[in-house]
């Protein structure tokens, strides 16, 4: 349900509902408006009919249901877009569209602080690279882990790029939170309900990565784990659906993108790469997405991709990353982006 408080309602008012609401045995979530505040008060959907009564207390406007399953999630708690930092100043949602770009996973310093530089000097604004690589075949290249990490902090203090990368452990959370900005999710643990919930918990902006066959229903109920915990700042991740086409690694669904913008305040960000497989297809897909409205865009940047311990196909190198870093200006600007 959603609370609905008065134009000018004070903060008095708003602390009674909130405390009425928990005496309700649900949660209360606030969203702060520019002319007037709204709760969200999340539960057991069988008893919210009792959340009616809350329409005679001080300052409470209407009450009104929430027809989608997804709650906090929703446009109908939310209807303006959500935008918020995601470390170093860097907004993302609204006009503002960012760049994440790096190596798929951290391999050596010298590697990660090249790419580092590369990809600042070309007008990405975080840093992407994995510590921490779940993998189809277990013998494939793990990551570095904990030393991994400290080389993104690193390449960090050097450039003053947040950095965002993959949790994949609900154990190794508290871990990569030491050193992360953003917390990735990747697909596989989408519904990895354990690892949302401690998410949900941290004061750090999740990067959600939609899975190989996840709806976009199911999408946003992941999402909502990580809100009903507390932690408002979700980005949601388009980066590629399993199909029957063979000539992608992936199926790029780009229409998630405007579906998403209508069911969601949530900001969205497209993943070329992955969904692609391919560096030479990425451009094409990254001028698509931002045409089509996202909020972002993480691309795999290595300087030698031949080398790269992973996802060496599918990554730009930093000539071609600036190259097309380039071009996407004039997209962005069509869209009504600044990058």
């Amino acid at each position: 349900m959603i609370i609905v408080m008065k134009k000018g309602a004070d903060k008095e008012q708003l602390a009674e509902v909130k405390k009425r609401i928990r005496e309700l045995g649900y949660k209360p979530h606030v969203i702060h408006g520019e002319t007037r505040n709204v709760i969200g008060a999340v539960g057991d959907e069988r008893g919210k009919s009792v959340l009616q009564t809350l329409e005679v207390m001080p300052g409470v406007e209407s009450v009104v249901p929430i027809l989608k399953p997804y709650k906090l999630a929703s446009r109908e708690v939310k209807p303006e877009p959500s935008t918020f930092d995601i470390g170093g100043g860097v907004l993302i949602g609204g006009e503002n569209l960012v760049v994440m770009a790096g190596p798929c996973s951290v391999e050596s310093e010298e590697q990660i602080l090249e790419t580092a530089h590369a990809v600042k000097a070309a007008g990405a604004t975080v840093l992407r690279g994995g510590a921490f690589k779940p993998r189809t075949s277990p013998y494939s290249f793990q990551g570095m882990e904990e030393d991994g990490l400290k080389l993104l902090a690193l390449a960090r203090e050097a450039t003053g790029l947040p950095i965002v990368t993959e949790v994949v452990n609900p154990r190794d959370v508290e871990l990569v939170a030491r050193y992360s900005d953003i917390m990735q999710v990747g697909a596989r643990n989408i519904q990895n309900f354990a690892l949302l919930k401690m998410l949900g918990r941290l004061d750090k902006p999740i990067l959600l990565k939609r899975g190989m066959a996840t709806t976009i229903q199911e999408f946003l109920m992941s999402a909502e784990y990580i809100l009903a915990e507390g932690n408002r700042r979700v980005i949601l991740c388009e980066r590629g659906i399993r199909t029957f086409e063979t000539a992608t690694r992936n199926t790029l669904d780009i229409s998630a993108v405007p579906v998403l913008k209508e069911q969601t305040h949530l900001p969205v960000v497209i993943d070329p790469s992955h969904a692609t497989g391919h560096a030479s297809l990425v451009p094409s897909m990254c001028y698509a997405s931002v045409a089509a409205g996202c909020d972002g865009l993480i691309v795999e940047v290595h300087p030698h991709p031949e080398k790269a311990a992973s996802d060496g196909p599918q990554s730009l190198r930093p000539m071609e990353f600036a190259a097309m870093m380039e071009k996407l200006r004039a997209f962005a600007s069509v869209a009504g982006k600044k990058l």
